[in-house]
């Protein structure tokens, strides 16, 4: 399981929007993002180049810390 660190996120809002831009993304399952931590963790069926993941989370209006 990959885990990476978000910043931005303020509700649960917030938690539903990387979630569903990282569940878009191909070769990327069971995500699971935290508020509390400012987080998110997936597992990946494939290889995933880390510049689309932050690029998703950019995309949903957020920063990778």
């Amino acid at each position: 399981m990959a885990t990476i660190k978000i910043t931005g996120m303020s509700c649960q809002h917030c938690v539903m929007a990387v979630t569903k831009a990282l569940t878009g993304i191909d070769g990327v399952s069971n995500v699971k993002v935290s508020l509390e931590k400012g987080e998110a963790s997936f597992d990946e069926k494939k290889p995933v180049d880390m510049s689309v993941i932050r690029e998703r989370i950019k995309k949903a209006g957020f920063d990778v810390a």
